[in-house]
């Protein structure tokens, strides 16, 4: 059956940022995720994940000012010594943290630049940092955003990333598969999982429209379950969600899905 990760940039956010992993550990997850370690010494985030038996599984490269609305720097021709300082520091909390893989946010396309010359700096970049994970063991994704929620970011659709997956050439550079992002730009998530689950390192959810949990919306999570077993995904699956209310409230989709998924088969 599915493995649920806690995002912590999204779950128990009342909580400061290093009291929420005691609280995904008493909610019953057994792993976390998160966007960014950067505002916090990598010793401080270890210590509350060995406390609490948990396993990190994901966080995101230095992606540029996020308060002023950046979104990633990997496809701006301008920033790419910032981005490769950026893929060292990362590393270097990978390593500390013990997550085995880095999702790369593409960035919005800047203005003033050929789209060939967006295309290629990405392309490099992306090369850049498949070799300098790949040379400590880490896996590198790449994920597509909708374009509704974040108006000009590059990548938006899976087909997309796999195209650019494959010019980039790493064989440990995989797509960050978020159900949420690609039911709004693509809908046909069984068939598209599907097809590419050997391209697939990583996967998020959420329900549409909302973005909160599953079952509040129009995405058939119970057969989605089913289906992610039945074509033998294995990963983890990060909920990155917004809850309708609060965390806790909203954690009864786990077993109630769950049990329709098991019912079914």
């Amino acid at each position: 059956m599915p493995k649920f990760a806690a995002n912590l940039t999204m779950l128990f956010t009342e909580l400061p940022f290093l009291e929420r992993f005691e609280a995904a550990a008493k909610a019953n997850f057994q792993a976390v995720e998160f966007l960014f370690p950067y505002a916090f010494a990598a010793q401080d985030i270890k210590e509350r994940l060995d406390a609490n038996g948990l396993q990190l599984v994901l966080h995101n490269l230095p992606p540029g000012d996020w308060d002023a609305g950046e979104r990633g720097i990997a496809c701006l021709p301008d920033r790419v010594q910032e981005f490769q300082t950026g893929v060292a520091t990362a590393i270097r909390y990978a390593k500390a943290l013990g997550v085995g893989q880095l999702n790369c946010l593409a960035g919005k396309v800047p203005a003033g630049f050929a789209s060939e010359v967006v295309r290629q700096t990405l392309v490099s970049n992306l090369r850049f940092a498949a070799k300098e994970l790949g040379d400590t063991g880490l896996k590198l994704l790449i994920e597509p955003i909708n374009s509704y929620d974040m108006p000009g970011f590059y990548l938006n659709r899976t087909q997309q990333a796999v195209d650019l997956l494959d010019e980039v050439g790493a064989d440990n550079a995989f797509v960050q598969y978020d159900i949420y992002h690609a039911q709004r730009m693509e809908g046909e998530l069984g068939a598209t999982i599907k097809k590419h689950l050997a391209r697939i390192g990583h996967m998020q959810l959420a329900d549409n429209p909302g973005r909160n949990e599953p079952g509040t919306g129009e995405i058939n999570y119970a057969w989605l379950f089913k289906h992610l077993d039945a074509i033998g995904y294995a990963g983890w699956i990060g909920c990155e969600y917004k809850p309708a209310t609060s965390t806790l409230a909203g954690l009864g989709w786990r077993e109630q899905l769950m049990s329709h998924s098991k019912a079914s088969l």
